[in-house]
């Protein structure tokens, strides 16, 4: 496959799960500052830019000021809006290996973006069509693609992104009120409440939402199903038939990563959860230059400017 394809098909995988989960994190986060009036609003605005990699902000943030820098200011590089954006001109670049339902679900989003249709959408409305619309493109790219490399590099793209944006969800979870509102409304973000119920049977603590969240082999939003998929990607793309060690880059970094998580203790996972899941994000980075540099010849790695990089 060409790498400018395979490259195109990638960032479509990364920037849709991106901007849905961006949707996710705002959607926990607005609904709490609304419900719980402890909260200070300034410090929990603060927080949540910093996970999302905002560096550069105003002493005094408000929640109209996190909304425009994360959803609606398309020359944000962090923001929903720039994340569709982003997938369209990379389902433009590889248009000629799309599917045509697929092409118009893709524009017809981003076109809801460039006529100021999305701006004037407001919460929480506007997380719940960022939701339908990336499930939209995902399903419809279920539906039609054949199995092939095109396939592989959009599903390894969207599985690290996830397993990067799932780790931002727990962070911001863990540094906000860490009680079992805030842990319940995550679960409820990760479309994982109701599956966290029948597998605990029990009150969404802390300890037991992060493990679910992390470490859960079943649940498709967790970190550790991520990194797996990711890993059979990247398998099915090298499909060498060596016989001993692992010599692509990206599969080690993420088999590493995946083999740490399952096997440390949880008590010393969840002892730092801010820590763990920004080492987490640099994995994500990691694993993203080396797939730049092994598929991609000659291509340079499109930047994801939150925290963890690419």
């Amino acid at each position: 496959m060409l790498s400018r394809i395979a490259e195109s098909m990638f960032w479509i995988g990364r920037y849709v799960e991106r901007a849905e989960d961006t949707a996710r994190i705002l959607d926990v986060q607005t609904s709490l500052l609304l419900e719980d009036a402890t909260l200070d609003v300034g410090e929990t605005c603060h927080g949540l830019l910093s996970i999302m990699g905002v560096e550069e902000t105003p002493e005094v943030v408000d929640l109209d000021y996190v909304l425009q820098a994360l959803a609606y200011d398309p020359a944000s590089p962090v923001s929903i809006a720039a994340a569709i954006a982003a997938a369209r001109e990379s389902a433009r670049r590889a248009r000629e290996t799309l599917s045509v339902p697929l092409w118009e679900v893709i524009n017809t989003t981003y076109r809801d973006i460039a006529s100021g249709s999305f701006a004037r959408r407001r919460t929480p409305h506007v997380y719940q069509w960022v939701r339908e619309r990336a499930a939209l493109v995902n399903g419809t790219a279920d539906a039609t693609m054949t199995r092939d490399e095109g396939w592989q590099f959009l599903m390894l793209g969207r599985c690290l992104e996830r397993a990067d944006m799932t780790s931002r969800l727990v962070a911001t979870a863990s540094v906000t009120s860490g009680t079992t509102d805030q842990w319940t409304s995550t679960l409820r973000a990760c479309g994982g409440y109701e599956a966290f119920l029948r597998t605990y049977r029990g009150l969404a603590t802390e300890r037991a939402a992060a493990e679910f969240l992390l470490l859960d082999r079943l649940f498709p939003r967790s970190v550790v199903f991520s990194l797996n998929r990711a890993e059979q990607c990247l398998d099915n793309l090298e499909a060498s038939g060596q016989r001993a060690g692992i010599h692509n880059d990206a599969q080690r970094l993420i088999g590493r990563t995946r083999a740490e998580l399952e096997y440390r203790s949880l008590s010393d996972v969840v002892a730092d959860l801010p820590t763990e899941m920004e080492r987490l994000q640099r994995t994500c980075a990691l694993a993203t230059e080396s797939v730049t540099k092994r598929f991609f010849a000659g291509a340079e790695s499109l930047a994801w400017h939150g925290m963890g990089g690419a």
